[in-house]
């Protein structure tokens, strides 16, 4: 199998993660035969530095002619001041509306080499498996219309069409027949127009597979039982905004937002990324920090394995609260901070 991969390093950590991202991919061609062939290119502040926009046009047409697109990370302080069409940003969101990947795939999952990163219990944690399917092309971040006035006006537009419900909800229905054939169905329709649309819509699409239970959640109370009773979801459908929130809350789970990848899927090239930001002041510290994975681990049983002992980064380490796992009383039976007055403990430990 021979493709072409556009790698689009980016600001901050992106040039570190995709450079150790390459590494696993050529590990893998070895193993397995493929031939993959690299080709960079600038995105984000980096773009805008060298060529004045965030995302060229051999840039976006480097893309379109790869097999798949991986992206690092976009975003740099020094550009905060930009507005519009020159913001980091603004190139990454142009970028996932020109491939045209309607579908961002978001997988959660607990590993128990790193559980004590975690500032959740273990015993809360344990066995989560999920997989966030977050609307990519809709909703507040491609609404028109959407202005910044200088006379302390701003407004944004929420905007769905049934069809691009429908199409997400499919995708996620079919990803729930992998699994364990549930599907997680959040919106605000109790508010929200666009939600009551969403829900309609998705209930209909439920109807074509008769095989997977459907069940509709509040984004707001989900984002409580998301923490709280993680291991009840399988495959949890959104629309863009809460997708892009849920999935960062999500990280807990894991122990680290670095922890988290993502595909988006659907259309003419699909492009995968980390779900992290730049984190432009980690960047001088992830070189040193990296963990090295032995290139003949396969993929897919690296990611837990490398976590058990030698190869875990110093950028990882324990959760502050985990030191305190077992003492009781507790503040509930979630996180794993002491109450109060429990035997004098620090009470400035994360949640």
């Amino acid at each position: 199998m021979k493709l072409r991969i556009t790698v689009l390093p980016g600001d901050g950590i992106g040039p570190e993660v995709t450079k150790q991202a390459v590494n696993v991919l050529s590990a893998v061609s070895d193993v397995c035969g493929y031939e993959f062939r690299f080709e960079h290119h600038r995105i984000g502040g980096a773009a805008i530095e060298a060529e004045g926009k965030p995302l060229p046009e051999r840039t976006l047409a480097a893309c379109l002619e790869a097999d798949a697109v991986l992206l690092g990370a976009v975003g740099d302080r020094k550009f905060d001041h930009l507005t519009g069409d020159m913001r980091c940003e603004a190139g990454l969101l142009a970028l996932r509306q020109a491939l045209g990947g309607f579908a961002n795939l978001r997988p959660v999952r607990a590993y128990e080499p790193i559980a004590d990163c975690s500032p959740l219990r273990e015993e809360v944690i344990r066995d989560t498996d999920i997989l966030i399917v977050r609307e990519l092309l809709g909703g507040l971040y491609f609404g028109e219309p959407r202005e910044l006035n200088e006379d302390g006006h701003a407004h944004n537009t929420m905007r769905y069409h049934k069809d691009e419900v429908e199409r997400v909800a499919q995708i996620a229905f079919q990803e729930a027949r992998r699994r364990k054939r549930r599907v997680t169905s959040v919106d605000k329709a109790n508010v929200l127009e666009t939600s009551q649309l969403w829900r309609r819509t998705v209930t209909e699409v439920a109807k074509q597979y008769p095989d997977v239970q459907l069940e509709h959640a509040y984004v707001d109370s989900f984002s409580m039982q998301l923490v709280t009773t993680p291991a009840h979801y399988d495959v949890v459908l959104t629309e863009n905004l809460f997708g892009d929130i849920l999935s960062d809350e999500a990280a807990v789970i894991s122990g680290s937002l670095g922890m988290l990848a993502s595909a988006s899927v659907g259309g003419k090239v699909e492009l995968y990324e980390p779900v992290h930001g730049s984190a432009p002041d980690a960047a001088p510290l992830y070189r040193r920090s990296v963990p090295r994975v032995r290139k003949d681990h396969a993929v897919g049983r690296s990611d837990a394995g490398a976590w058990s002992g030698h190869a875990r980064s110093q950028r990882t380490p324990p959760s502050p609260a985990s030191q305190y796992r077992g003492h009781r009383p507790s503040c509930c039976r979630v996180c794993q901070r002491p109450s109060a007055d429990a035997d004098g403990l620090p009470r400035s430990l994360k949640f």
